[in-house]
């Protein structure tokens, strides 16, 4: 039950991502994110109400907390790095990131791999510079900012991770509302900076676009969906890692960029070159060879 539970988690996270990346080359990033997290904010509100769950300690307050700190950051340089990058090589290397720093974290926690699983964090480097475009050719130019905003976002999603991980079984989902309360108040400031510092400089120098004001109909039911759909990936990573071992748990729900690829190949027409193909192959082999060392 907790690898599937885990496996709809990365169905559904990947799918979201691709909203949320469609949304930002319109759109300012930060108010995609911030779009997307008040949405998320009201659905796990109901979630709550629906579970009658009841308030957690204050330990369950702090690391929800601390998730949302981390996915105000995660999800701002995901979508900017989406935005200005292909999702063929941001999203793998998002991926594996977010896969290889908890299982840095059970290391130092005590747990010891087996040799499936090192092999595993050796193939991931391999992948990681094959679709980045550090090794072989890319189809699609990234430039290295992007690249890092992949990394950045990846380390964001990986404290996500164990954040949640660390919240009691008792807590239900109101570590989620405390993510959120946390992630919609930085992104809505950030905004409302940001939205202050372009009106400053548009006499002479046009509109930055930090604002939601002139954004489709579109965008915003993109930026919505891809808000909703990340809090049920939340909710369905939560359940799982409840009934499973983090280790396990999380190198599953971090094959999430195959939905996000898959999407991007067949919607947007994105071209990836063999090595980059090859990659993206071993990044999944990668999280597949650590999963079952660490069950093993």
């Amino acid at each position: 039950m907790p690898i599937l539970l885990a496996f709809a988690c990365a169905v559904v996270y990947g799918v979201a991502d691709y909203c949320g990346g469609r949304a930002s080359r319109s759109a300012a990033s930060t108010v995609v994110s911030l779009i997307g997290q008040a949405t998320s904010l009201v659905l796990v509100l109901v979630v709550v109400f629906v579970m009658r769950t009841s308030v957690p300690s204050w330990s369950d307050w702090a690391w929800g907390g601390a998730a949302g700190v981390a996915t105000a950051v995660a999800l701002g340089a995901f979508y900017h790095a989406l935005s200005h990058g292909a999702m063929t090589v941001v999203a793998p290397i998002t991926a594996v990131t977010s896969a290889a720093i908890p299982v840095a974290v059970g290391l130092f926690s005590g747990e010891r791999p087996g040799a499936l699983s090192l092999a595993g964090m050796a193939l991931a480097v391999v992948a990681v510079a094959l679709v980045s475009g550090a090794v072989g050719e890319r189809h699609t130019a990234t430039p290295l900012a992007t690249l890092l905003l992949a990394f950045v976002a990846g380390a964001g999603f990986a404290v996500i991770f164990v954040t949640l991980d660390r919240t009691s079984h008792g807590s239900g989902m109101w570590p989620l509302v405390s993510a959120r309360i946390v992630s919609v108040l930085l992104v809505g400031a950030f905004v409302l900076v940001a939205s202050h510092r372009s009106r400053t400089v548009r006499d002479g120098a046009g509109s930055t676009g930090v604002s939601a004001a002139g954004m489709s109909v579109t965008v915003w039911r993109l930026a919505m969906l891809a808000g909703a759909l990340d809090m049920v990936a939340n909710v369905l990573y939560v359940l799982a890692v409840r009934r499973g071992l983090l280790s396990v748990v999380v190198v599953v729900a971090a094959m999430y960029p195959v939905s996000t690829v898959c999407l991007a190949f067949g919607l947007d027409r994105e071209r990836v070159s063999r090595s980059q193909a090859l990659g993206m192959a071993l990044a999944v082999a990668a999280l597949v060879l650590v999963s079952l060392g660490k069950t093993g």
